[in-house]
């Protein structure tokens, strides 16, 4: 956790040099004739849709003549050491492509440049999803634009669902009753109708989205936790019944030790929830009899919400100019950009965009974590972890649980 506040504090040092040396240079019209803006995109653009890049640059370029755009590839192990390194310098990007979940870190530094005034002028951002809308924004004020999303399903065996006599469910309720069938028709040792590990909080906050809760919210300039909330209770309520009705993980594991496909994979579960990906891996054995559905909600024919992982782009408080950035990312994600993306397999960023597979169906509806510039430490801090831990084993009730929680969570992220 220390390590996490110096490496916020350094940003922020960082940061503060970067535009004390820019206003003490005499140089500023050189840079308003910069000829070019510096795109950085991660490499899964280059080998899955260049094509989709070079038609955004030749639709720029031809709307800004004598501006070229040069986009530079970065990979996801090291692109963020080399943002650093750019904000020491002076000299960042003119767009950045930034996972969902990093943006907040850099937004409560001031890296970005505000967007909120041209988002109106960004297509379908009025639908835009609303887990990866949310990772842009901090303290109300837009500061990234959605790229495109990963969505969260549930990975099934056709086989074992279909000796069950079971349908692929369309409420909560139904799956649950499924659940009971497949752990009466597979009783052996370790077995789960569903597995899920007891402190998958991203599972488990689904279910408080679900009935209309939340993690917490910003009352003023305070966080408030909203985890004793009625509704809040109801989904934890809710995750507690059907933890207990489909699976047989240890209620105080954690979702990657062991990871759910390795689970499947040893024919150990008839289903598992996590990201649409976790198909490239359950086994040779049950390739040819697995799907996947999206998760049910509480209420019939409604998909469960879900954690978003993805992208944002957004425009460095340091580039050369802002303007011409922004409208290169309003060009890339077009309508026509998102549909060229989600022809390539991707989920578009608007839910008027959506189409009918699997994954689009799961992203219709979303949630994100508190965009605080300390939830990294709640995360840290098992926070969200203790309190599922201490519900499901009965050390505490729900309500001392999440009381105990939001006490926890005010804390950290009002620091």
């Amino acid at each position: 956790m220390k390590v996490r506040f110096l490496a916020a504090a350094a940003l922020a040092a960082m940061l503060a040099v970067a535009a004390s040396t820019a206003s003490a240079r005499p140089s500023a019209p050189a840079r308003a004739a910069a000829n070019k803006i510096t795109v950085w995109l991660q490499v899964d653009a280059q080998s899955g849709w260049p094509n989709l890049v070079a038609a955004a640059n030749q639709q720029f370029e031809a709307k800004h003549p004598g501006t070229k755009v040069d986009v530079q590839y970065q990979t996801w192990g090291d692109h963020l050491s080399k943002f650093d390194a750019t904000l020491a310098g002076g000299n960042t990007p003119d767009v950045i492509e930034m996972g969902n979940t990093e943006m907040t870190k850099y937004m409560a530094a001031g890296a970005f440049a505000n967007l909120s005034s041209q988002k109106g002028s960004f297509a379908n951002s009025k639908n835009w999803l609303k887990g990866l809308a949310a990772s842009g924004v901090y303290n109300g004020k837009t500061y990234g634009v959605p790229y495109y999303a990963g969505s969260r399903v549930v990975t099934y065996r056709t086989d074992l669902f279909r000796k069950a006599r079971a349908k692929t469910p369309t409420s909560l309720a139904q799956f649950t009753v499924t659940a009971k069938r497949l752990k009466k028709q597979n009783s052996k040792r370790g077995f789960s109708p569903v597995y899920i590990a007891g402190t998958d909080w991203y599972f488990a906050m689904s279910f408080v989205y679900d009935y209309g809760g939340s993690i917490a919210s910003l009352k003023g300039r305070k966080w408030v936790g909203r985890l004793e909330s009625k509704k809040a209770r109801a989904g934890l309520a809710a995750y507690k019944r059907f933890f207990t009705a489909a699976s047989r993980a240890s209620k105080t594991g954690t979702e990657n030790r062991p990871q759910p496909y390795d689970v499947y994979s040893r024919g150990q579960a008839a289903s598992i929830v996590g990201p649409a990906w976790f198909s490239c891996c359950v086994g040779k054995k049950y390739t040819k009899s697995t799907k996947q559905f999206v998760m049910p909600s509480h209420v019939k024919g409604q998909g469960m919400p879900g954690f978003l992982g993805g992208s944002d782009l957004a425009v460095p408080a340091g580039s050369n100019d802002k303007s011409l950035a922004a409208d290169w990312i309003r060009i890339f994600t077009s309508t026509a950009g998102e549909k060229g993306l989600q022809a390539k397999g991707n989920i578009p960023n608007a839910t008027n965009l959506l189409g009918n597979s699997v994954n689009e169906r799961a992203a219709k509806r979303s949630w994100f974590v508190p965009t605080a510039k300390n939830w990294v430490n709640v995360e840290n801090g098992n926070v969200l972890r203790t309190m599922l831990a201490r519900i499901l084993t009965g050390k505490a009730t729900i309500a001392q649980a999440t009381a105990f929680a939001d006490s926890n969570i005010e804390l950290t992220l009002n620091q």
